[in-house]
């Protein structure tokens, strides 16, 4: 492997002024940079990363700890953080914090450990020292899909208080009444947010959300099922159950089957984060959709920026419904309203 000293004789320069050109310094003249740059290509060289964040203080390296990798929303929007980090010159090490505040601290403090250049975090509560630390000490941070009331931290997430108003209105519409809401985590702000616009948007059409149509879930699907058989047990069940996250609507789906009752023919089902498996279940899934990609790519760029010393801002961006055939809809695929 072709070291700095190699690149320096075959450019016919020094290596002072090899390391001047490859940390784009201005005081090289065109015909040593070029020259140095045709000697790097020749020679296929490669700078030892690790040695030039000692030197810089940078890593290049970005981290970002997700609620829960087995989500697929979660999963997509890693996917997106990855490809913008890497189109930005960035590597990006993910943590799984698995909905688990003290394994969220744990990636936390590793990537700290390892000298990113920054950090994204969707936050699995609201109370991490550790994060808040970090913030204070400096760190750039940007929360992604979740955030931490009264931190100052950029935030970039998706506002579904519309899609969730369009949800009601359409399953209004269909003339459902009793709709019930499986909620995630109180802790999270989407778990207290997503109940927030659901009991506001009944509260348009005159329906109510009676404590026991409101089911504590914790975005895993597991808690969907069980809240779900809750309220196939009341003595009047829902007509609707929406689900504020996708795993959740999906094990309410394994709940309905399980009493061999069939959606949406003797119960309804919608979810939030609309995903690919929803177009193939039976029936398709009506569901709120949120940005996934430009919420990562978003992210990202806001980091980044914070890194490279331009001011950060928080990105807010609309959420949509996608009407399938879980609620009743007529046969129609994928119509969507904004």
């Amino acid at each position: 492997m072709a070291s700095i000293k190699d690149v320096a004789a075959e450019a016919g320069v020094s290596v002072a002024t090899v390391s001047r050109v490859l940390n784009d310094h201005p005081s090289v003249s065109a015909d040593a940079r070029a020259r140095v740059l045709a000697a790097v290509e020749t020679l296929g060289y490669r700078p030892n990363a690790v040695a030039r964040s000692l030197r810089t203080d940078q890593t290049h390296t970005l981290g970002l700890v997700i609620s829960d990798v087995m989500n697929p929303y979660f999963t997509e929007l890693a996917r997106s953080v990855e490809e913008a980090a890497r189109a930005l010159g960035y590597s990006v090490i993910i943590g799984n914090a698995d909905e688990r505040p003290e394994l969220q601290d744990h990636h936390v403090r590793n990537l700290l450990d390892r000298r990113i250049d920054g950090l994204l975090v969707s936050p699995t509560d609201g109370g991490s020292p550790l994060m808040l630390d970090a913030v204070r000490a400096g760190t750039p941070m940007v929360f992604v899909d979740r955030w931490i009331p009264g931190v100052d931290v950029p935030v970039v997430r998706s506002d579904g208080r519309g899609a969730v108003r369009d949800l009601v209105a359409h399953l209004y519409g269909l003339g459902h009444r009793r709709l019930a809401i499986i909620a995630g985590p109180a802790a999270t702000t989407t778990g207290r947010e997503r109940v927030e616009a659901f009991g506001e948007a009944l509260g348009e059409h005159g329906l109510p959300l009676p404590d026991d149509y409101i089911g504590q879930g914790d975005f895993q699907a597991e808690s969907g099922q069980r809240v779900t058989e809750g309220f196939l047990d009341l003595p009047e069940p829902p007509e609707v159950v929406f689900a504020a996250d996708n795993l959740m609507a999906l094990g309410a789906l394994d709940a309905v089957r399980a009493r061999g009752l069939r959606v949406p023919d003797d119960i309804a089902l919608a979810a939030f984060d609309d995903i690919p498996w929803f177009v193939h279940t039976d029936p398709p899934i009506t569901a709120v959709a949120q940005p996934t990609g430009e919420l990562g790519r978003a992210a990202v760029r806001a980091l980044v920026d914070r890194i490279e010393g331009r001011p950060p801002r928080s990105v807010t961006l609309p959420a949509r419904l996608v009407v399938r055939l879980s609620c009743g809809e007529s046969p129609v695929t994928n119509r969507s309203t904004s």
